[in-house]
């Protein structure tokens, strides 16, 4: 199959990629400043121009965004749409355009995130941008036309994160990066449709 990554340089993405093409898959790695192609999830058109270049492909896997820290004695409604911009509508993007160039019967992977499910200060728009992304994900998976698949991943802390956020998050365990591959490995491969799957147990 030929599958677009988005954020294959990054830290799941230089485990995923690798994965992927053992399994004799042809991935094309997308990023906003490295990969085969140039990319931005916060700029509609470099995502229609991503998807005119690649052509038809079988599978997309997003883990390219995320969220940024807030206060909520701070925040503003201005600084939580920003904080959702490139994560949750450039993710939604992906979908609402890639229905229209993907192959019949392709399958997208996103990316959302534990504080969907788990409250923590500073995350207010993580959670947002998460709990967004698993309602998105249940109601494109009815929509989605011609036989294609979408599904999210929802981690936990990983790689760099741990030693970059581990003050601010006590008491939470990392996710294994090689069950964490496993579950986008199974998101692609697989013929489930519209399925969250924490991969924080």
């Amino acid at each position: 199959m030929r599958i677009v990554v988005i954020g294959g340089a990054g830290t799941i993405g230089r485990r995923l990629v690798p994965a992927l093409r053992s399994r004799n898959h042809d991935v094309v790695v997308a990023g906003r400043t490295s990969g085969d192609v140039r990319v931005d999830l916060a700029s509609h058109a470099t995502i229609e121009a991503m998807y005119r270049e690649v052509g038809p492909v079988d599978g997309v896997v997003s883990i390219a965004a995320h969220g940024a820290l807030d206060e909520f004695a701070t925040l503003t409604a201005e600084e939580l749409q920003e904080n959702m911009r490139a994560k949750f509508f450039g993710q939604a993007d992906l979908v609402l355009t890639g229905q229209h160039h993907a192959a019949d019967g392709a399958s997208f992977t996103l990316t959302s995130g534990i504080f969907a499910d788990q409250p923590w200060p500073h995350v207010t728009g993580g959670g947002a941008i998460s709990g967004a992304l698993h309602s998105f994900t249940l109601s494109a998976a009815v929509e989605l036309p011609r036989g294609m698949r979408i599904n999210v991943v929802s981690p936990t802390m990983i790689g760099d994160s741990v030693d970059a956020f581990a003050g601010h998050f006590p008491g939470m365990r990392p996710v294994p990066m090689d069950d964490l591959v496993e579950h986008y490995l199974d998101c692609v491969e697989g013929d489930h449709t519209g399925r969250v799957i924490r991969a924080y147990g």
